[in-house]
């Protein structure tokens, strides 16, 4: 079931199919040890971003032996997505944004590059300059009533504070993690530091505090002609606040669809957030807690919530008529060809 929370955006895209893009990228804040948990070590958060693309478009995982994990060994959302998007038949793309290391697979290259530690400065201005404007060349191209948007950036829910502070909203309080345990109080320190330092010029104060999958994500959308789903938690708010920045008029045909883990989070409010910014808010009440594989049932107690697009994927699978049953169930089988390989 599909549950809008702002606006109609389920009425909109009911029964509408259409390309999804998964931004990937990283930046140096998840090499801080205890910020993020999209890896098994600091060090391997540099790899989840090209097997997270690798997974979704091959089933397997090139640039590492097995899927990327939470220290926990809860595997990634992609599995959630890949699985999600097999009842469609609908373009998938990988754009890199500027990752430290490449998915071996065919993607769209942005020409960006890695994110930097932002208490340093994420993005050099024309580097995040580029980024958006290469991202806004291909959302013009796109050609489609509708598109969904993923990411997958480690360290990216502590850059979606750091920007959504830096724009005035309550950024640390409000945004999610993908541990059960989320590090405010390090987040806290490390967005605080950011700001002492960063430009006052809006753009450069983004750039600043950014990574590049924010930036790219942003560009898609101001491109794009269409209805822009961006398919994720709360990082995705902080893209909307960016588009908000850069054009208000293009929110209207903007939306974030995200997963019930993420709306139930206590940790965070994603719901505070969208309807602070002027976006609209759908998720996917889909329940992993009747699934038989721990690991699955692992999204229940907190741990990953979303990710690749999970939410978004989901949201275009029931949409389009799939029954949630049928969905847990395709899941449930990537989950145990993936555990089984």
């Amino acid at each position: 079931m599909i549950v809008d929370l702002l606006g109609n955006l389920s009425e909109r895209i009911k029964g509408k199919l259409g390309p999804f893009i998964l931004v990937i990228g990283t930046t140096d804040v998840s090499l801080i040890p205890g910020i993020s948990f999209a890896g098994a070590s600091p060090e391997l958060t540099m790899f989840t971003p090209a097997a997270d693309a690798e997974f979704l478009m091959t089933g397997k995982c090139k640039v590492i032996d097995s899927v990327p994990v939470t220290p926990d060994g809860i595997p990634t959302p992609a599995l959630i997505t890949r699985a999600s998007l097999s009842f469609l038949k609908v373009t998938r793309l990988i754009a890199n944004a500027g990752s430290r290391v490449n998915p071996k697979i065919p993607f769209i290259n942005l020409n960006g590059e890695p994110g930097k530690d932002i208490r340093y400065g994420g993005l050099r201005r024309e580097v995040g300059e580029g980024i958006l404007e290469q991202g806004v060349i291909l959302g013009e191209n796109l050609k489609s009533d509708i598109i969904y948007i993923g990411e997958s950036v480690p360290g990216g829910t502590t850059t979606a504070a750091a920007v959504l502070s830096g724009l005035g909203y309550d950024g640390v309080s409000l945004v999610s993690s993908s541990s059960p345990v989320n590090p405010k109080e390090l987040k806290k320190r490390v967005v605080d530091q950011a700001l002492k330092s960063a430009p006052k010029e809006t753009l450069e104060r983004i750039f600043w505090l950014s990574d590049p999958v924010l930036i790219a994500v942003a560009g898609i959308a101001l491109g794009f002609k269409g209805v822009t789903v961006l398919s994720g938690g709360t990082q995705m708010a902080a893209v909307a606040a960016i588009l908000k920045e850069l054009d208000k008029g293009k929110l209207s045909n903007v939306g974030i669809a995200t997963t019930r883990w993420i709306i139930n989070d206590s940790s965070s409010n994603l719901y505070s957030l969208a309807k602070e910014i002027g976006i609209n808010l759908t998720y996917s009440n889909v329940s992993f807690a009747e699934s038989k594989f721990n690991g699955l049932r692992a999204y229940e107690q907190g741990y990953v919530k979303e990710g690749v697009g999970a939410g978004g994927s989901m949201v275009m699978s029931l949409s389009s008529g799939v029954s949630s049953q049928e969905l847990v169930r395709r899941i449930e089988e990537v989950y145990s060809s993936l555990i089984n390989a």
